[in-house]
């Protein structure tokens, strides 16, 4: 676990946990597209059940479907089994007019990405294992997008390994307090974007979290914590 003291962070509560090793784990989550979901290895497995093929209607996105708060630390681990493709997880996800994220007067989801970005949410999403194109195959980072819109905020070299060098599921975090949005890969922090809430339009505040993922990649899943945070002292003070 990170240190939060040096992000001002004075401590975290732990407000959802889930080890993603059952299908009665994920029974009210709300899957968005097509996916075969199993657990061979104790841990949540995810593939295509569409052929890659079909591009974007190929893709889906899988949702936790409890709301969180704006201030938040959101760890998981991941395991690449088999390329190419490639992960994306959504926070702070809900409508643009402050909707819940699967209100019925929403457009309608289907896995396509522009639907995610330019439809009628908002939300921050971490692109990461990137492998689904030449370029993103020849050349590996990691990206943090701010919907409404394809904003691109903050980007780091990724450092997963290729799926069949990988040797065991890699713990990824996300950070969210205040305006930093902090992304990290076994403790070791890969970008961090301080959201000015004007350049991008307003900071985006509670919602829901997602896992997308593109085919044909085969990943798992396990161990999804969510910490509500808290502010140290120093910075409550000088609130106050």
């Amino acid at each position: 676990m990170i240190n939060w003291n040096q992000y001002g962070v004075k401590n975290g509560e732990c407000i959802y946990k889930n080890s993603l090793k059952s299908d009665q784990d994920i029974k009210s989550f709300v899957l968005e597209g097509s996916a075969r979901i199993t657990f061979p290895e104790g841990r949540m497995r995810m593939e295509n059940a569409m052929s890659a093929d079909q591009g974007q209607k190929a893709n889906y996105v899988l949702w936790c479907p409890e709301d969180f708060p704006s201030d938040v630390y959101i760890q998981w681990k991941f395991w690449p089994i088999k390329e190419p493709g490639l992960c994306i997880l959504f926070f702070s996800a809900a409508g643009r007019n402050g909707e819940d994220l699967f209100d019925p007067s929403l457009q309608a989801r289907t896995g396509e990405y522009n639907l995610y970005h330019h439809g009628d949410i908002n939300a921050y999403h971490v692109s990461y294992f990137r492998r689904k194109e030449a370029d993103e195959r020849a050349f590996h980072t990691c990206n943090l997008r701010k919907s409404y819109g394809f904003h691109l905020t903050a980007q780091g070299g990724d450092p997963i390994p290729d799926a069949d060098e990988a040797a065991s599921p890699y713990t990824l975090g996300v950070l969210k307090y205040r305006e930093q949005v902090r992304f990290f890969v076994n403790d070791m922090e890969v970008f961090c974007y301080l959201d000015d809430g004007r350049t991008y339009g307003p900071r985006l505040g509670g919602g829901k979290i997602g896992f997308r993922q593109l085919a044909p990649l085969v990943a798992e899943y396990a161990d999804l914590e969510v910490y509500a945070l808290h502010a140290g002292e120093d910075e409550k003070d000088a609130r106050d």
